[in-house]
């Protein structure tokens, strides 16, 4: 399950009119039919692909909601203030879902427009030019029908080993384009042009901004459960992946007393430091449903997996590709076919690590603030108060930097000065030191979804990254998150008698710094072989003799950086399997 679509602009694309002509056949043969035309654009898709006509002569792809959480199911659903040309902005601002709205625009010039939701939930690539080209949620499609053939962007590529954290519209393919989140695309002439529909420094502005700790745990209370319990009804399954936290104990909960058939699944490793199974037990029993643990085997993470055909950045890791046989193999044993997870939710519940809260109490609420947030910082990060107000100080002076690039093990003279710009990069010059780490943080979470295979059979849905849930989340200040001197407070507080209190109180998370490392260990020659004979050794991106010199040193026991070369690793294989 999951969307699977093409949209095919004009009569011509990346292929020839051929192509185009014969492209409903054979989608017909992969199974996508025609579901929708306007201003001489078609749409096809799968049988379970959930679309909707609209007001206007347009169609969303995927699931949309009013703000009451009621699923819109039908065209006369919709309000009438959706007009033709600009309807995602008020789809936007009047629902949430997870969804691609098609549109055409009521300009000539721009006969197509695009806008897709803040959560990112459905997929959204693209090659426009010359006023024609295709949309899809699947590269694959595309290659299937001669419209495009894969080529690798080297450029691309140079800045994801130096920027891998950092999401931006580029893809690891020549002329492929991702529509970001909350974003819409015009068809402009020859070239698309792409706005912003949706901003998350509109929720951190001082009119949208929470005063009250007990009045915003309330609303987030209210709007988590609601959104959570919205998915349950339209989605009727879930296989709960359980990691013993605040944030997927969270989702756990908000499916009690809905609709949905429920299941929790927690993962074991073979090595200690990530048996979350007392936490997750007590989740599930709460529920009132069993607890599926399964065994995650250092052997069963494999550096050189297959690569999905739909993935276009080098987004799945060894220990991802693990994770995603073992989920998928328990939603086929038991008949689901949706997976709720807690992603997201150490960004949406600003679970910061430094000293911004303080800095932000001190402009927003002035020295007094400052000070109770510096004690709660101390209390949270167990460090003097003063050493946290050094850092708040630090913090304070400090300007706005960019990320920086991760240069180790790379050719120096193929590092990116800078990254590519995110529109949520974008903030006011006064913008709060914690408002721009979290909405950077929101930023980076867009990855979520290229790292999880499972997406594409089966709906993958990430509650806490819904757009209600954010703009709620955005509208609590940074310090109240840490109030008590506990990490996540707000969330804590909202649901504090509806989780087990070993749960709520936790104030760590289980590891798997230890099965990485045995991973490593285990594969360590075998990887330094791949990359000293690969792809980006041969496009001289590598510093090989760093990372000769890496490989040759043994591995101390609290030593992290190997994950560097399992991050190498993760885009060589990208690489070797495009051709």
């Amino acid at each position: 399950m999951g969307c699977r679509y093409i949209l095919l602009l004009e009569g011509r694309t990346a292929g020839s009119r051929d192509d185009f002509t014969e492209a409903p056949e054979r989608l017909r043969g992969i199974g996508l039919k025609k579901r929708h035309a306007c201003t001489g654009a078609t749409l096809f898709a799968s049988q379970d692909t959930p679309t909707l006509r609209i007001p206007g002569g347009g169609i969303i792809i995927g699931h949309v909601f009013l703000r009451d959480g009621t699923p819109l199911r039908e065209e006369s659903d919709f309000i009438t203030s959706l007009v033709p040309g600009s309807a995602g902005s008020s789809l936007i601002g009047q629902c949430w879902g997870e969804y691609l709205l098609v549109q055409p625009a009521v300009d000539e010039a721009s006969p197509l427009c695009m806008t897709r939701d803040p959560s990112g939930g459905v997929p959204c690539i693209h090659s426009f030019s010359d006023g024609c080209g295709f949309a899809t949620s699947d590269i694959s499609i595309a290659t299937r029908l001669n419209l495009y053939e894969r080529r690798i962007d080297w450029n691309f590529i140079a800045h994801f080993l130096a920027y891998t954290y950092v999401k931006s519209e580029r893809t690891g393919l020549s002329r492929i384009r991702e529509l970001l989140p909350g974003c819409t695309l015009r068809l402009h002439g020859t070239e698309p042009a792409v706005e912003q529909a949706w901003s998350p420094w509109d929720f951190v502005a001082p009119a949208r901004r929470q005063t009250s700790i007990d009045s915003a745990a309330a609303e987030l209370r209210t709007v988590v459960r609601r959104t959570v319990g919205s998915w349950a009804s339209v989605d009727g399954t879930a296989l709960v992946e359980l990691s013993g936290g605040l944030d997927s104990s969270i989702v756990a909960t908000c499916l009690q007393g809905t609709s949905a058939r429920v299941h929790c699944a927690t993962l074991v490793p073979t090595l200690p430091g990530a048996d979350e199974r007392l936490y997750a037990e007590a989740v599930a029993h709460g529920l009132g449903t069993d607890l599926h643990v399964e065994v995650l085997d250092v052997d069963s993470a494999r550096f050189d997996d297959p690569v999905p055909p739909w993935s276009v950045i080098p987004g799945i890791g060894p220990l991802q590709h693990a994770v995603d046989r073992i989920m998928d193999a328990v939603a086929a044993r038991e008949g689901l076919h949706c997976f709720y997870s807690g992603g997201g939710g150490d960004t949406v519940f600003s679970f910061l690590g430094g000293a911004a809260p303080a800095a932000d109490a001190f402009r927003e609420r002035g020295f007094g603030a400052a000070v109770r947030t510096i004690r709660q910082l101390s209390d949270l990060h167990q460090c003097t108060f003063w050493l946290a107000s050094r850092l708040t100080l630090l913090q304070l002076m400090k300007p706005h930097q960019p990320d920086r690039a991760n240069g180790e093990l790379l050719n120096a003279s193929t590092v990116p000065d800078s990254p590519d710009s995110h529109p949520w990069s974008r903030g006011p010059d006064n913008a709060l030191p914690g408002d721009r780490e979290r909405i950077s943080g929101l930023a980076g979470t867009q990855l979520f979804r290229d790292a999880v295979p499972r997406g594409m059979k089966r709906w993958f849905r990430l509650p806490l990254l819904s757009q209600p849930v954010m703009e709620t989340c955005l509208s609590i200040p940074s310090w109240m998150w840490v109030a008590e001197g506990k990490n996540r407070s707000v969330a804590r507080l909202a649901f504090s008698d509806a989780l087990p209190p070993h749960v709520l109180h936790r104030r760590s998370k289980g590891s798997f710094s230890q099965y990485n490392a045995a991973f490593y260990r285990r594969n360590k020659a075998a990887m330094r072989r791949f990359l000293l004979g690969g792809q980006l050794q041969a496009h001289d991106l590598l510093d090989t003799e760093a990372l000769s010199d890496f490989f040759d040193r043994p591995l101390s026991p609290r030593d992290r950086s190997f994950m560097r070369v399992v991050d190498l690793c993760r885009v060589e294989n990208w690489v070797r399997h495009q051709s």
